[in-house]
C-alpha cells in the first residue's frame, strides 16, 4: 500500500467517526408550519411596524405576529429608471472616445506653374529687344505685351531679364535672359 491510500483510509475513518458522534443535540428553534390566514392589504403602517429580525434580536412569543411586507411590482420600481437610462445590458465600449480632429490646415493658394520656355537669344533693334524661345518643339519670338498660347503675356524686357505673367492667376514670374549686350 502506498501513502496515499493509507490517507483515505484515516479520512474515511474519521468521517465515519463525526457521522456517528457528533453532536445530535436538537434544534429549539425548530419553526412548526402555519396554516395561512385570510389574504389581507398590507398598509404602510403594518410596514412601518415591522421589525427586523437579526442574528441577536429575542425570538418571537408564540402570540406575536410577524407582517410580511407586500411585493411591490416590478414595474413601479424600475420604470422611471429604466426609461431614463435605457437598457441595462445593451453593449458599452470602455475604449475612451477618438480625440476630436484637428481641422485639416487650408490647402494652400494655388500658384503657377514653373515656366515652359528656354531662352534661346534675343534681338535689340532700334531700342526694342526680341526674345526668342522655345517650349517642346515650338519657337516663339516676343516683344513686350505678347501674349504666348492665351496663359502667358510678356509684361517688361529688360537687358538681363524679362517678367511674364501667368494670366489664369494674375501671377507675374521672371525668366533670365542672358547678359546686357
Amino acid at each position: 500500500m502506498n501513502a496515499r491510500k493509507i490517507l483515505l483510509g484515516v479520512c474515511l475513518v474519521v468521517a465515519a467517526w463525526l457521522a456517528l458522534f457528533a453532536d445530535k443535540t436538537p434544534d429549539a428553534d425548530v419553526v412548526e408550519a402555519v396554516t395561512p390566514a385570510k389574504k389581507t392589504q398590507v398598509t404602510q403602517t403594518n410596514l412601518a411596524s415591522t421589525k427586523p429580525v437579526g442574528a441577536n434580536a429575542k425570538l418571537p412569543a408564540a402570540s406575536q405576529v410577524q407582517t410580511i411586507a407586500a411585493v411591490i411590482d416590478r414595474k413601479q420600481l424600475i420604470a422611471a429608471d429604466y426609461k431614463a437610462n435605457g437598457n441595462f445590458f445593451d453593449a458599452q465600449s470602455w475604449t475612451p472616445p477618438p480625440p476630436p480632429t484637428a481641422k485639416p490646415p487650408p490647402p494652400p493658394p494655388p500658384t503657377a506653374p514653373p515656366l515652359p520656355f528656354r531662352y534661346l537669344g534675343k534681338k535689340t533693334d532700334d531700342g526694342q529687344i526680341e526674345v526668342y524661345l522655345s517650349s517642346g518643339d515650338r519657337t516663339f519670338i516676343v516683344q513686350e505685351k505678347t501674349i504666348i498660347e492665351n496663359i502667358y503675356r510678356v509684361d517688361a524686357i529688360k537687358p538681363t531679364m524679362m517678367s511674364i505673367t501667368y494670366l489664369p492667376l494674375n501671377q507675374v514670374q521672371t525668366l533670365q535672359i542672358g547678359s546686357t549686350d
